[in-house]
């Protein structure tokens, strides 16, 4: 039979010492604390922030007042009503002549309304420009032609209802001067019917 091992007697001196050190936490160090003037440093960084914060909300506020302004401005300008009726002002103006019209293939006077609205702003063109229209004459066989005689001046102007009559009348007080500037006195006619050129006999 074995003997059984008696049991070491444990030295209670060896484990006198505890594993816990008195005073301490387990972390074995006391949470630092913060002093008065962390604390007055803290508060200060926390107070700039938020003024910056509300500075950048009111800016982008009115950016954002700003341009709803101008978009409503802009389509206020764009759909404004006219003084009359509140409607928009899209105005044809229809001219009438005052000057004696002749049509060479039809004596009762009657021309189109056409024709009538051009020689009408013809006649308001030359007028613009210092010449007195006497009359203008829609010549035979001719379905778009009409030709203008001024007043103290030679001949007359062929124009055609197809080109604007403002740019029609600007050519022909070209001409009128150049055929001046060149000493000039008589002519048949002046032909600016075709665009970019003008012609005279």
């Amino acid at each position: 039979m074995d003997e059984k091992a008696s049991p070491k007697l444990v030295n209670r001196r060896e484990h006198r010492k505890s594993s816990f050190k008195m005073g301490r936490t387990i972390g074995e160090k006391r949470e630092k604390l913060e002093t008065a003037n962390e604390r007055a440093a803290a508060r200060k960084k926390d107070k700039k922030k938020k003024a910056v914060r509300i500075l950048l909300t009111v800016v982008g506020f009115l950016i954002l007042i700003g341009l709803l302004i101008v978009l409503a401005v802009a389509l206020i300008g764009e759909s404004k009503p006219s003084d009359e009726g509140g409607e928009e002002q899209n105005v044809t103006v229809i001219y009438e002549p005052s000057i004696e019209v002749i049509d060479e293939d039809n004596p009762s006077g009657q021309i189109t309304s056409r024709m009538s609205s051009y020689i009408g702003q013809a006649e308001e063109d030359f007028k613009d420009l210092g010449y007195k229209p006497a009359k203008a004459v829609i010549p035979s066989g001719a379905v778009r032609e009409v030709d203008f005689y001024l007043e103290e001046r030679p001949g007359f102007i062929k124009m055609i209802i197809d080109r604007g009559s403002a740019v029609s009348v600007e050519d022909a007080d070209r001409m009128i001067r150049y055929l001046e500037s060149i000493g000039v006195g008589q002519y048949e006619y002046i032909d600016v019917r075709i665009e970019g050129k003008a012609y005279w006999k």
